[in-house]
């Protein structure tokens, strides 16, 4: 998980029939509705997705695969919009409805990371300062998965080969990485894959004297810690490392 990177403005769709369904639903919660529905055609339109595919390199905001080459990936709501659990066992209350259509809300997330784990969860560190509608600041509250869009990952996650742990106990890395399936074992075994290459990549970059492979090798390594590489997240930290794992 690293930073993302979205542009300033939003998808045009996103300020026309966005803002006029975030109106409706505010209407009719102050009629007293608590059960909404919601239009994915807007907040899931081709325009919202190429912009977010781009944004985010075409890899997932959780666990940083790349997406549309495999699937079509999701359109997912950082804030759950029709309801929110704070924990797994927690019932179901009305969700963040008024941030639907809002582009600070929304990820491209792979279907695994958004269907099977994250789902409607999304818990504070500090519950009882939850913005439960429309009236009231999101500013108050502490949620415990991070945003990458507001949040830098990599000063809460870091990795032991291929395997993200918490920095100095971090509780928001913590949450994000155990919550959100970013350990699971077939994404681990996908991120071994890749360790065991670049660390064969760097033991070549490494050679004494260089040679042209090793040229070719580091320019390989400078290309899979840029922002569009997958698990750029993991690369950076195993080369910052020198491959050693870290205690």
């Amino acid at each position: 998980m690293i930073r993302v990177n979205k542009p300033h403005d939003a998808p045009a769709i996103l300020n026309t029939k966005g803002k006029a369904k975030r109106r409706e639903h505010v209407a009719a919660y102050n009629r007293g509705e608590r059960t909404f529905s919601f239009d994915a055609k807007i907040y899931g339109h081709k325009t919202v997705k190429e912009a977010l595919i781009k944004a985010q390199h075409d890899k997932c905001f959780l666990c940083e695969s790349k997406i549309t080459h495999i699937s079509h990936g999701d359109v997912e709501h950082f804030r759950p919009k029709a309801a929110y659990r704070q924990s797994a066992s927690d019932t179901l209350h009305t969700g963040y409805y008024w941030l639907a259509y809002e582009w600070s809300n929304l990820f491209l997330a792979c279907q695994l990371c958004n269907q099977v784990f994250k789902k409607n969860l999304f818990p504070l560190s500090n519950p009882t300062a939850r913005a439960t509608s429309h009236k009231k600041p999101l500013s108050r509250e502490k949620p415990l998965y991070l945003d990458p869009s507001v949040d830098d990952p990599e000063q809460h996650i870091s990795f032991r080969r291929e395997v993200p742990f918490p920095i100095n106990g971090s509780e928001r890395g913590k949450a994000t990485i155990t919550d959100l399936g970013l350990t699971r074992p077939k994404l681990n075994e996908k991120r071994f894959e890749h360790y065991r290459l670049l660390q064969s990549l760097y033991d070549l970059a490494c050679m004494n004297p260089p040679t042209p492979e090793s040229d070719r090798a580091q320019a390989l390594l400078d290309r899979a810690v840029l922002d569009s590489a997958e698990y750029a997240g993991m690369s950076r930290a195993a080369i910052k490392a020198s491959f050693k794992l870290v205690a």
